[in-house]
């Protein structure tokens, strides 16, 4: 779900080491979806974001790191990913592994931490009354964590990861076939080369040394950010952000790494022999604008009315009319540097997957000669607007409010940019969801993968029914 949503300005008054960035007023219509909040940087460069909601007597607390896989060197992949994990195993003030048990013991819940290529963030709801404890929960971690990190841990938590790529890659259905197409739109050294997890070398290789650098670099306040939404006092929650957070040390904000955008001029199709799925699958990806640019939002669209829903065109063709696919989908993954436009399907039994490439090509075909219809845009657009509000009904968790002012944030510095961001669907006509088509989604500039699972004999198909 792409986060939509921002902000009116919280006239409140902030103390000296404070600056504030206020928001914009949103237009005529959209009052409702606004979250009043303001804005304000520590002078160890952390920034805070405080937004009041006091419909329930709870609290979250978010921190984002604006570090993820996009940040790592190759060859040293998987770290971000794995401070995921090494965050919640205790730090210098707080024993190994009872971070999680002592949130729920005060009734938290949305407790959670997740990693992809451009951030890594980190957030529980609490009980109002118990807010002070979940910013001392995640200052400790934030300036004390090395205190209490050694080789035990990490060895401990490096076999943890790889095992979660083990069941989310090499034994999940088209897994494998998944990361060869993501390697091959990012080739190497590009830092969306590959998954987030990292590779099983790269996390073999990593010393204790190499990761407690990472951290030094990247998890410093300068570049965090903690984002406090709910019912709490304003002055209150000032004081104990300046107590718990203020006197963290902190070196500059880290660069973010330079990298040249990636272009495809020539198709490349891989045939992949799938070990773990059961059915043929094909898998069509482009390179498409970064996330907040210009077409980005074009991309959603499309992708909402080619594949979500029994009533998108892809559906309809490949399942319902033709009988050729169990299941289509296509999305656009929008990320910082370069997002991608994935079509994936299913095939039934007895087709193959050239078959479904036929029939994916004959629809995006009709979609570059004669666009989308009218109807196709305005679902696409009711079901953005109803994911947001879906969203908003919570304080915290994936997609709530804290998360969205975060995501907004990271992407464009400003919080309250709900307006720009619903400017940028409604904008998006039929034809230059057309436009899209035709330009970015050329045969030409695209990666298939066809994931096909081997053939079996007749002499081992009669061994395993015994």
């Amino acid at each position: 779900m792409k986060a939509l949503i921002a902000a009116a300005v919280l006239a409140l008054g902030l103390p000296a080491f404070a600056q504030q960035q206020e928001a914009k007023p949103l237009e005529p219509g959209r009052e409702a979806l606004a979250i009043p909040y303001e804005k304000y940087k520590l002078p160890n460069g952390l920034e805070v974001i405080l937004a009041r909601d006091t419909k329930l007597p709870v609290v979250a607390v978010n921190v984002w790191y604006h570090v993820g896989a996009y940040n790592e060197q190759p060859g040293r992949t998987g770290f971000a990913h794995l401070f995921e994990h090494m965050m919640f195993q205790g730090s210098k003030h707080v024993p190994d592994d009872v971070h999680i048990s002592m949130l729920e013991q005060l009734g938290a819940n949305d407790l959670n931490g997740t990693t992809n290529f451009d951030r890594t963030n980190y957030f529980e709801t609490v009980p109002s009354n118990h807010l002070e404890t979940a910013l001392w929960l995640e200052s400790d971690r934030m300036g004390f964590l090395l205190d209490a990190l050694d080789l035990k841990k990490l060895d401990n938590q490096r076999e943890v990861v790889k095992n979660e790529r083990r069941q989310g890659v090499e034994t999940r259905p088209y897994g494998v076939a998944q990361e060869k197409l993501w390697q091959t739109l990012f080739p190497a050294p590009h830092p969306y080369h590959g998954k987030v997890i990292g590779s099983m070398k790269d996390l073999d290789a990593a010393t204790l040394d190499e990761v407690k650098d990472f951290f030094r670099k990247w998890y410093a306040p300068a570049n965090a950010t903690l984002a406090v939404v709910g019912d709490f006092d304003p002055k209150q929650a000032r004081a104990l952000i300046e107590k718990y957070f203020g006197s963290l040390p902190s070196g500059p904000k880290p660069e973010k790494p330079q990298v040249a955008a990636v272009k495809h001029t020539k198709e490349q199709v891989i045939r992949h022999d799938e070990k773990v799925g059961t059915l043929p699958t094909v898998m069509m990806a482009w390179l498409t604008p970064a996330y907040f640019t210009e077409g980005d939002a074009a991309g959603d669209v499309l992708a909402n009315a080619l594949g979500t829903g029994k009533s998108s065109r892809l559906y309809r063709r490949l399942v319902l009319e033709k009988g050729l696919a169990q299941s289509v989908s296509a999305s656009q993954q929008s990320l910082g540097a370069q997002s991608v436009f994935i079509i994936e399907a299913v095939a039934r039994p007895g087709i193959s997957s050239d078959a479904l490439a036929r029939e994916i090509d004959a629809v995006l075909d009709e979609v570059r000669r004669e666009g989308i219809t009218q109807e196709e845009l305005n679902r696409s657009r009711t079901r953005f607007e109803t994911q947001m509000l879906a969203g908003l009904q919570s304080v915290g968790g994936f997609g709530g409010k804290a998360d969205v002012l975060q995501s907004y944030n990271h992407y464009v510095s400003d919080p309250g940019y709900l307006d720009e961001d619903l400017a940028r669907y409604d904008a998006v006509t039929v034809d230059k969801a057309r436009d899209f088509a035709r330009d970015l989604l050329k045969p030409e500039a695209r990666v298939v993968v066809h994931a096909v699972p081997a053939q079996k004999s007749p002499a081992s198909s009669k061994k395993e029914t015994r």
